[in-house]
């Protein structure tokens, strides 16, 4: 490991907005902060967003700037990409931005009922060997724990430049027939692109050099209803 990245992760530990739990039982884990993000971190009653897989949590921060009466919590597993939004949101001083060290499989650990109103999937792995549909963090089994805490109907974004996941995450809400807001296969080709939509991660720029055309998908993911998933030999 680097000397910059062992850098990052102590500097990560003087943050006050950075959660790096320690979970050994992953089982029968559940975080002191469930439930308690408004009242013991943030301080105030406004809605939570999540930003899963959000590498240098350019959109949790980008967001946040622009929505001071939302909260809004930046969830990946790498510790050395996390510190980069988290450098710059406490630079700037910014009390609406958190994030949270972990892996998006256990994320309901952390989360009670009702507690998150929206979230942003950017520019995640698409995982697009069948025997790996599982890790798709659109499919049925992640949205299932989505439900555990996000408010009923509460929104679900994702933007992506792969055409495979796109298609595979617009079935999956088309066959459970969720309330599908936005959706395009060219999202800057869009006359209703606004400045939230605008906002770029690194990776999102990397594709779009490349010559990638940006995908976008927004839906509404409802309670108490069981989700199916696609035929795994279904093409997409």
């Amino acid at each position: 490991m680097g000397k910059g990245k062992l850098a990052k992760f102590r500097e990560n530990e003087t943050f006050g907005n950075v959660i790096q739990p320690e979970v050994t039982d992953f089982m029968n884990f559940s975080h002191p902060l469930k439930g308690r993000w408004n009242a013991d971190v943030f301080k105030n009653d406004n809605p939570i967003v999540l930003e899963l897989g959000c590498g240098k949590g350019e959109y949790t921060v980008g967001l946040a700037r622009m929505f001071p009466d939302k909260n809004f919590i930046g969830v990946d597993i790498k510790g050395a990409r996390i510190w980069t939004g988290a450098k710059e949101s406490n630079l700037e001083q910014m009390t609406n931005v958190a994030f949270l060290r972990t892996r998006i499989e256990i994320v309901s650990a952390f989360f009670a009922p009702d507690e998150v109103s929206e979230i942003w999937i950017t520019f995640p792995d698409p995982q697009m060997k069948k025997r790996r549909a599982k890790k798709r963090l659109t499919s049925s089994l992640f949205l299932t724990s989505y439900q555990k805490f996000l408010t009923n109907g509460g929104c679900i974004n994702l933007k992506t430049d792969s055409r495979f996941l796109y298609h595979y995450s617009l079935k999956v809400a088309q066959l459970n027939n969720f309330e599908i807001e936005r959706q395009t296969a060219d999202l800057y080709a869009e006359p209703w692109v606004d400045d939230v939509l605008r906002i770029k991660t690194y990776y999102e720029q990397l594709h779009i050099d490349d010559g990638n055309t940006i995908h976008y998908l927004k839906y509404h993911l409802p309670h108490n209803k069981q989700l199916v998933e696609p035929e795994e030999d279904e093409e997409f």
